[in-house]
């Protein structure tokens, strides 16, 4: 390979080769091959092209060695990091965070990389594409949220809806949005306190008043009213009557079973 007519000459025929490679379906084959190219191009200073080959390194492995694919994805976020492209670094970051959450199930890291894909994001909010970039980082961080009060990380994810509920709710396109992440604020507060649900329900109607006339705010406060007065059938029912109109979803059901448990005589944790 001396030379750097060689090198090009080597780089193609590895693409080639991984190219061959997945028509044939040999994943990690054609992972290896990516990779072999993505180390020449950097021999040859083609950061870009070196990256592009760790991408495609990447999601060849994805389909058979997910940590690998994992090690391939990184290697391009550092080029793309070292060459300021923060907002394809932040992409290749939710790639990663999506194999930890569907093939590798550590949470804990998928939270991580949701986290610095949405710094990526909130750091190139300067550009023209502000509101593209600000709803990317809206997404990365809704995912962290999520996941925090799925771990009982309950003020971690509390903040997280507050912040993006704020940034929402003056935006004529996404403001519909803010009263669910204002509820799942609140959701979050019950579960640890009773009284904190209440002043949070009474801060977030005065910072969103359409909030007061929402499904979400209405069933708060049935929820809160059934709590105080530690009665399960009313609480049940408040929940099935919502439920029949706004199918709750694995993440508000988890939520709403942990307060029930905390009524007095709670039976069978069920919701229906």
């Amino acid at each position: 390979f001396r030379g750097n007519t060689r090198v090009e000459e080597a780089c193609e025929m590895y693409t080639r080769a991984a190219n061959m490679f997945k028509i044939a379906k040999n994943w990690s084959a054609a992972g290896n091959a990516f990779c072999q190219a993505a180390k020449l191009h950097m021999q040859l200073q083609s950061k870009h092209d070196s990256a592009t080959s760790f991408v495609d390194a990447g999601n060849a492995y994805k389909k058979a060695d997910p940590q690998e694919a994992i090690n391939c994805l990184n290697a391009a976020i550092d080029i793309y990091t070292d060459m300021g492209r923060f907002t394809i670094a932040a992409k290749h970051h939710i790639t990663i965070a999506e194999i930890y959450e569907a093939e590798l199930v550590d949470i804990e890291k998928a939270i991580a990389h949701y986290e610095q894909a949405a710094d990526y994001y909130k750091g190139e909010e300067s550009n023209r594409q502000v509101v593209i970039v600000r709803d990317s980082a809206n997404k990365c961080l809704l995912k962290v949220a999520a996941y925090a009060a799925q771990l009982e990380q309950y003020q971690k994810a509390i903040e997280i809806y507050e912040q993006v509920g704020t940034n929402t709710m003056d935006n004529p396109l996404l403001k519909y949005s803010a009263k669910e992440y204002f509820f799942k604020a609140a959701l979050c507060h019950f579960i640890v306190d009773e009284l904190n649900a209440k002043l949070a329900l009474e801060k977030y109607e005065e910072m969103f008043p359409a909030f007061t006339d929402s499904r979400e705010c209405k069933l708060l406060k049935k929820l809160l009213e059934a709590h105080e007065e530690q009665n399960c059938e009313a609480y049940t029912e408040a929940v099935k009557e919502f439920d029949s109109i706004s199918r709750l979803d694995q993440w508000l059901t988890t939520m709403l079973l942990r307060i029930k448990k905390s009524i007095q005589g709670e039976g069978d944790g069920d919701l229906k």
